[in-house]
């Protein structure tokens, strides 16, 4: 680890410690050069692959933007949203890969922005699912419903 003040390459680790949601360490570092302490921080990255085949990284924010979206003219605060982000995150780290499918990330999504807001769930189910006629948005209503008659009985 180059120090952030001189750039010597030596650094030496003075304390580590794992942040309170365990996501992340943070290190209390060192420079053997000029004496100077500084903290950093470690987080596992978490790769998305897309259907072209390219890969990159896992990013709440564009999970957020998609469902910011979905969700324009519906009574859904930026609290929401930061909650669902951090839900479905949470929900792919949990499945211990270091790279995942972007249709997984789609899938991760569903369900939370179902509970959240059920119009905004349609908009982005009809797009991610790639509805096509109104008998597709029909038979998802359907589920809706049902699943909502089950929770009441």
């Amino acid at each position: 680890m180059h120090c952030p003040f001189c750039r010597h390459p030596d650094t030496r680790v003075v304390d580590s410690r794992s942040t309170e949601d365990g996501a992340a360490i943070r290190r209390r570092r060192t420079c053997s050069e000029c004496g100077r302490r500084f903290t950093t921080q470690e987080t596992v990255l978490l790769m998305v692959s897309k259907r072209s085949g390219v890969t990159e990284p896992f990013s709440r924010d564009k999970v957020v933007a998609g469902v910011r979206r979905a969700c324009q003219g519906r009574p859904v605060g930026e609290d929401s949203l930061a909650q669902l982000g951090q839900r479905v995150e949470e929900s792919i780290r949990g499945t211990g890969c270091a790279e995942i499918a972007s249709h997984e990330v789609g899938l991760a999504i569903l369900g939370p922005l179902r509970e959240l807001d059920e119009v905004a769930y349609l908009r982005f189910a009809s797009v991610y699912r790639g509805f096509e006629t109104l008998a597709d948005f029909e038979a998802e209503i359907e589920q809706l419903r049902a699943a909502r008659t089950a929770v009441q009985q």
